[in-house]
């Protein structure tokens, strides 16, 4: 059975979409079969693949709604290996319209337990907000991954978050880990970038990947361009830094779930 993992974090301009974009798309350069479910109303994983608005027409909103089934919104072999399930602004409507809903937050778990099966990974790009969009998204997920920012606010909104996984951990989903943090913007000629990894590192150790994600100009040109770091520029630090955090993500998975 695939793992779904859940991206987040409460503070916005963190990586947090950028992650979630070329974690997948170095997991399925690695022959993982990939899943990215686009869950924030912004759309910018989907448009991260170059997929405008005017593509489709089934949405993670129309899933939700049961205006689609799950299977028709997805977007087969977005790249190799990797389908994409995209989102639009319709996705904001949901904090609303499911506010009075039993069960509003189970929603997303039970529409993925029709297609766990066929994937190694179900990525889930969460949005930089509190609310029943990113609850859905960690009660459906075996683990969370957190990305941070190695600038002076890095902890800036950390605690909400894990306050929040153990919300859900309590009342929605008992089995929720933190798979890891992932340091993102690091460069290494700065003392702040390091100053912050060790802060970190302080307070989380065991958690924490090891891989850096650098500060890098073809990592930040990558979205405009539609395309992940992979095949916007494969010989970038870019590129090599989330081939070993996906090498990462896989071998510690194995130690957490056999």
């Amino acid at each position: 059975m695939g793992r779904i993992i859940a991206i987040t974090n409460q503070k916005g301009g963190v990586g947090k979409t950028t992650t979630a974009i070329n974690l997948a798309a170095t997991l399925a350069e690695a022959n993982q079969r990939v899943l990215l479910v686009d869950f924030d109303p912004q759309g910018n994983a989907t448009s991260g693949f170059g997929i405008g608005r005017e593509d489709v027409n089934n949405t993670i909103y129309r899933v939700l709604t049961g205006e689609c089934e799950i299977e028709e919104a997805i977007l087969m072999d977005v790249i190799e290996n990797m389908d994409l399930i995209p989102a639009d602004m319709n996705l904001a409507a949901v904090e609303v319209e499911f506010a009075d809903q039993d069960n509003k937050n189970l929603i997303l778990k039970s529409l993925l337990s029709d297609c766990i099966e066929k994937y190694d990974y179900i990525l889930i790009d969460c949005p930089p907000s509190l609310g029943t969009i990113t609850v859905n998204a960690l009660s459906a997920a075996s683990s969370v991954i957190i990305p941070i920012q190695c600038e002076y606010y890095a902890l800036e909104g950390l605690n909400q978050v894990l306050n929040t996984i153990s919300i859900v951990k309590q009342g929605l989903n008992p089995d929720l880990v933190i798979e890891g943090i992932v340091l993102t913007m690091y460069d290494g000629r700065n003392k702040l970038s390091q100053q912050v990894v060790e802060t970190v590192k302080q307070y989380f150790d065991g958690n924490i990947y090891e891989t850096l994600i650098p500060r890098n100009v073809r990592l930040a040109e990558a979205p405009s361009h539609g395309l992940p770091i992979t095949q916007y520029d494969s010989s970038s630090s870019g590129a090599d830094s989330y081939r070993k955090l996906a090498a990462e993500v896989m071998s510690k998975g194995d130690a957490i779930y056999g």
